[in-house]
């Protein structure tokens, strides 16, 4: 059995949040829509499908969960697997998700990258036009092309969310419901499966990885945004019209890092040394170095952080196919050293980033089980 920290590799192609969609859609008859998941045979006659993504709730968090859960307690022994993608983040799940594609192919390859030619830091969750979302994210959304097939398309989703870099990379081509809440969320979701024909709706819901981010993991806090959630995943189940289904998943995981396993760049002039620009996220780090300084920079890190992160070169990295292919355009946003933490451990950027991020309890984005495996729960409606 995989322990919540061994290393788990992204089953793109065959189990990955790039597959769910694509599957999706042949379920409703898009052409040429392919079915890694075997999602028709499951769903035969169904013409109408919601996708609920849980930002937060991973495979490892399930057990926590459902002591204050009793839904998903009801639903989760029927759960399958999938992984996340590396990055194990939310940019880089969402629009694995959206689009149907690795991080590798859509770009958005870290919570936070280094736009190529500058030295400005693109934070994805603040983005609105610059870069232009359709060519920094230059592949078509599942949404367009199921809408494209005549598939009436509804994305849900908070209402700061609206018009964002991130909506309009990801979610472009369905229409968009502002849901201020759950109870909202389960309202746009419901009103859009009542569309006449076929019928996708994806719903996102941030509450959980946000209580884990701030609080930790089955703090009472988090456990109060379970209870949430399973509220609204009750309403979903017993509003599903008769010719529909629900497909219930998580972008990644989430695990609480101590303060004894947290680095900071820039309180060791051993870390900041060589570097022109630093991105990525606690959990896996992007370091863009100065002329010449990349080996330097490998020897110093693997010096420092030793068993508690891989330090490597970022040809390294994508010959090892953790980003699924990459094309010479993308290539510039992972930095000349990757660095991806191991265990409870964490590197923090104190000078780089809000002071918000070194106060977060709970983190995520590297490969380990708890942060890669996330359910997918099929219902039917009864």
């Amino acid at each position: 059995m995989t322990g919540p920290l061994d290393f788990v590799r992204p089953a793109y192609g065959r189990a990955s949040l790039a597959e769910l969609l694509p599957s999706a859609l042949a379920v409703l008859g898009v052409p040429a829509a392919p079915d890694p998941l075997g999602l028709v045979a499951r769903l035969d006659g169904v013409r109408r499908i919601a996708v609920l993504v849980v930002d937060g709730l991973g495979s490892y968090q399930i057990p926590l969960a459902t002591p204050h859960a009793p839904t998903l307690a009801d639903l989760a022994p029927a759960a399958t697997q999938l992984t996340s993608v590396f990055p194990s983040t939310t940019p880089a799940g969402l629009a694995s998700i959206g689009v149907g594609a690795t991080p590798g192919a859509h770009g958005l390859l870290a919570f936070t990258v280094n736009v190529p030619g500058t030295a400005r830091v693109l934070n994805h969750t603040q983005w609105w036009d610059d870069p232009d979302p359709a060519v920094w994210q230059p592949l078509p959304s599942r949404l367009a092309v199921a809408r494209a097939a005549g598939v009436a398309v509804t994305m849900v989703s908070r209402p700061e969310y609206a018009g964002t870099g991130l909506t309009r990379a990801v979610w472009r081509g369905g229409d968009y419901r502002a849901a201020r809440d759950a109870d909202a969320l389960v309202s746009g979701m419901l009103d859009g499966l009542a569309a006449r024909g076929r019928a996708l709706v994806v719903g996102y819901h941030p509450s959980v990885d946000a209580a884990g981010h701030r609080f930790g993991v089955d703090s009472p806090e988090w456990r109060a945004a379970v209870w949430e959630l399973d509220g609204l995943l009750t309403r979903l189940v017993e509003g599903l019209p008769g010719d529909a289904a629900l497909l219930v998943t998580a972008d990644h995981g989430q695990l609480d890092v101590p303060d004894e396993g947290r680095y900071d760049i820039d309180a060791d002039p051993r870390l900041s040394a060589g570097l022109r620009v630093v991105a990525g996220e606690p959990r896996v780090r992007y370091l863009h170095t100065l002329p010449g300084a990349t080996a330097d920079v490998i020897a110093s890190w693997r010096e420092v952080l030793g068993v508690d992160a891989w330090v490597a070169p970022r040809e390294e990295v994508v010959e090892a196919g953790w980003f699924g292919p990459v094309p010479a355009a993308h290539l510039g946003r992972i930095g000349d050293v990757v660095v991806v933490s191991h265990g409870l451990s964490a590197v923090l950027a104190t000078a780089h980033e809000p002071e918000s991020v070194a106060k977060l309890v709970a983190y995520h984005g590297s490969y380990t089980a708890v942060e890669m495996l996330v359910p997918l729960v099929v219902i039917r409606a009864v």
